[in-house]
């Protein structure tokens, strides 16, 4: 249905190249254009000013709960003026003993405005939807939790 693509490109730059010296730094292309700046966690010599991949994912599956959100939201006549989500993704060994982000906990705060606004039963089928619909969800084994919100 589409292709999305992304160039990453790292150089070593004449720098030593022993584990705990060369630079994890590198920048992800995307087809728009866009550059983003990206490196490992620091927990793993990264560069803290960088993106690293496990935040990336993180950021990646809050993102695509959030767009299919709004655009259930939209379709039931909610009008929605803000949404803000503080995700945690928990990286630990899976079953297989391999470090992988294995549950990532989305804490979505909206701000709704309008005459109609949403139940508790329309937020738990909104999210429940999303979360369903989403892409990204649909392509990771990681378990996805949308929190309670308040």
């Amino acid at each position: 249905m589409s292709e999305h693509t992304a160039t990453i490109k790292w150089t070593r730059n004449g720098a030593d190249f022993s584990y705990k010296t060369y630079s994890r730094d590198h920048i992800w292309q995307f087809d728009n254009g866009v550059e983003v700046p990206g490196s490992a966690a620091p927990a793993y010599l990264g560069n803290p000013q960088r993106v690293d991949p496990e935040a990336a994912f993180v950021a990646a599956l809050s993102s695509c709960h959030m767009l299919t959100f709004l655009a259930l939201a939209s379709n039931k006549g909610f009008i929605v003026d803000s949404y803000e989500d503080n995700a945690v993704g928990r990286l630990e060994k899976n079953a297989a003993g391999k470090l992988a982000v294995t549950c990532v906990e989305l804490s979505p705060k909206i701000v709704y405005s309008g005459n109609k606004q949403p139940t508790q039963a329309d937020l738990d089928w909104l999210h429940d939807k999303a979360h369903r619909e989403c892409f990204i969800a649909n392509s990771v084994t990681t378990e996805i939790r949308v929190l309670p919100t308040t």
